[in-house]
Parts: structure tokens; C-alpha cells; sequence
């Protein structure tokens, strides 16, 4: 993922009080006071172009990353509007760069008199032009901001773990994990989602828990939830769907299987239903584990990888041209 580098966008101000700061020094190399107001208008329209361009350059093509981050920014905004904002500032950057040359000649063939006043008019000139832009410098560090927190979603095989709360998907996460698993930001929750990795000699497996998402009835989902649920569709290769029999989380099992026949009909992966604390009670209908003593849980992922038969990415690169 590329977004964690994706440095803080300034907002205009800050573009143009860089600008300011570095065409003053450039002033002041220049004892000629005319000579000295081309530079500065140079230098600042310079430096406005170079940052916006860095700006732009920050943020990676979409489309070649992966499809879970493309769906999240068309859920979150849409992504014409990021297209549109990313547009927008290239537009400045280059009136900019188009500019530099006319208005510091308006400078220079000015009078000894009137350049300070022609200087003026070229930096409000640029003031407004970036000023156009404080809305998209402003939605994309708002994007920024998010997409930087988002958990590393890679190309692998991907197992989601879905059931209510407390049931054990966490633990289940934890217990096969080859290391500790990465809590992270999920824009669609307060609660963060749940990435861990197995790995299966020298392949990764990735198993994803979204607390928030597929842990309640779909009527107490609203729109954006209901979105966020494809997006984890998209990256899953099948489904775990942990039961807990002894209702020891809180929710009555009737509830659970009603949960179950709902993500039935909202994902179209492979669902393999197991019922945990078998250390407790049992339900003869489905297999049986407890994360809680470790019984039954590496039976559970063997039985999970079978699906990984004949599995692809999901974004292949595009083919060598001849």
C-alpha cells in the first residue's frame, strides 16, 4: 500500500506563504530593485508550481492499486471526485509554470517605479489562482488522512471471519496468525478491522475480522455499512462463519443462524460454518473448535485452504507488450 506515504497536503495559504518565504530570499540576492521584483515573481510562481506537482505525485494511481482501496474511495467519495480534485490542482500547477514567464516580463519591462506595484499584481494574481484550489487541497488531505490508516489489504488468498461479537473471530485470527495481527482503521466502523497472516510454506494467507460489519442483522446497517460489506466481499475467497452454541457471547443462537442466513445471501464466496467452545457445548450439525484450548482450530484452517485450489489474484498485470 502506498497511501501511508502520501505526506500532509497543505492548504493554499501554506503553498503560497512557502512561495513568499522562498522568493523573498531570492530578492535578496539582488540589489537591483527591479531585477530584484522579477525574481521574486519567478521564484514564487516556481515554487507554487513545484509544490502543487508534489502534491499530485503523492498520491499513487488508483487503479493500480488494490481493488478493496478503489472500492473504499468509491464508497467514501467516489473516484471522480478524487480525479476531479487531483485535476484541479494539476490545473494550478500549471497555469503557474504557463504564467511564471509573462508576468515576471510584465515586471521586468515595467518602470523602476512601477515594478513594486506590477510585482504585486503578479503574486495576487497566483494568490487567487491557488486560492481556487483550497477546496481540493482540503478534500485530499482529507483523504489523505484517512486512507493512510487503512490496514495493509494485499492481492492473497483472503479469509473473512464473520459472526456476532465475542464468538471467538478475533482469537480464531490470533491462534493461526504467524504473528500478532494488525489492528487497523476502517473508515465504516469506530471498532477498526483485524488482519492476520498465516503462512502455508512460502505462500501468505490473509484472514480479515470486521468488527462493525458482518457482526449484526442488516437492519441495523445503514447504506455506507451495506457498501463496506462488498468491499470485504471483493477481497474474500471464502467465508468463516463462527457460531458460538453456548450463547456465551451474548446473543442467543437463533440469532446467529438467522445472522448466518443473511450473509449467506449478501456474499457469493465459499461459507464454512463452525461452531466454537467446543470446549463447553457442541453442535453436531457443524464442525467444532475452541480457540479457547486450541482444539479443532488447525483442523478448521486445513479446511478453510482447501478452497485455495486453483486460486488467482485478482489483479493480474497487465501483459508484456511486444
Amino acid at each position: 500500500m502506498s497511501f501511508e506515504k502520501i505526506p500532509t497536503v497543505p492548504t493554499a495559504d501554506e503553498v503560497l506563504d512557502r512561495a513568499l518565504r522562498r522568493a523573498a530570499k531570492k530578492m535578496k540576492e539582488k540589489p537591483n530593485k527591479k531585477r530584484a521584483s522579477v525574481e521574486f515573481v519567478e521564484a514564487a510562481y516556481l515554487s507554487v508550481h513545484d509544490k502543487l506537482v508534489s502534491v499530485i505525485q503523492s498520491f499513487p494511481t488508483l487503479s493500480e492499486e488494490p481493488q478493496f482501496y478503489q472500492d473504499v474511495v468509491e464508497i467514501m467519495w467516489t473516484t471522480d471526485r478524487l480525479k476531479k480534485s487531483l485535476g484541479a490542482v494539476g490545473w494550478a500547477a500549471r497555469w503557474s509554470k504557463d504564467h511564471r514567464g509573462g508576468l515576471a516580463k510584465d515586471v521586468r519591462y515595467s518602470s523602476e517605479d512601477n515594478a513594486p506595484a506590477a510585482r504585486k499584481k503578479a503574486i495576487a494574481r497566483l494568490s487567487s489562482v491557488v486560492h481556487q484550489v483550497e477546496k481540493d487541497l482540503l478534500f485530499l488531505n482529507e483523504v489523505r488522512n484517512i486512507l493512510r490508516k487503512l490496514p495493509t489489504v494485499e492481492d492473497v488468498f483472503t479469509i473473512v471471519v464473520a459472526g456476532f461479537p465475542n464468538v471467538g473471530k478475533s482469537s480464531f485470527i490470533r491462534s493461526v496468525s504467524s504473528a500478532e495481527p494488525e489492528i487497523a482503521s476502517y473508515p465504516f466502523t469506530t471498532k477498526g478491522i483485524i488482519v492476520g497472516h498465516y503462512y502455508k510454506g512460502h505462500e501468505k494467507i490473509q484472514l480479515i475480522d470486521t468488527p462493525g460489519l458482518l457482526d449484526r442483522p442488516g437492519i441495523e446497517r445503514n447504506a455506507i455499512e451495506r457498501q463496506a460489506i462488498s468491499a470485504i466481499e471483493n477481497i474474500a475467497d471464502v467465508l468463516l462463519f463462527i457460531l458460538d452454541p453456548s450463547a456465551h457471547c451474548g446473543y442467543p443462537l437463533e440469532d446467529q443462524v438467522s445472522l448466518l442466513k443473511e450473509v449467506k445471501q449478501l456474499v457469493n464466496v465459499p461459507i464454512l460454518v463452525v461452531a466454537n467452545k467446543s470446549d463447553i457445548t457442541t453442535l453436531s450439525e457443524y464442525p467444532s473448535m475452541s480457540t479457547g484450548s486450541g482444539e479443532g482450530v488447525e483442523e478448521v484452517l486445513e479446511a478453510l485452504l482447501v478452497y485455495k485450489k486453483g486460486w488467482e489474484p485478482k489483479s493480474h498485470p497487465p501483459p508484456d507488450q511486444p
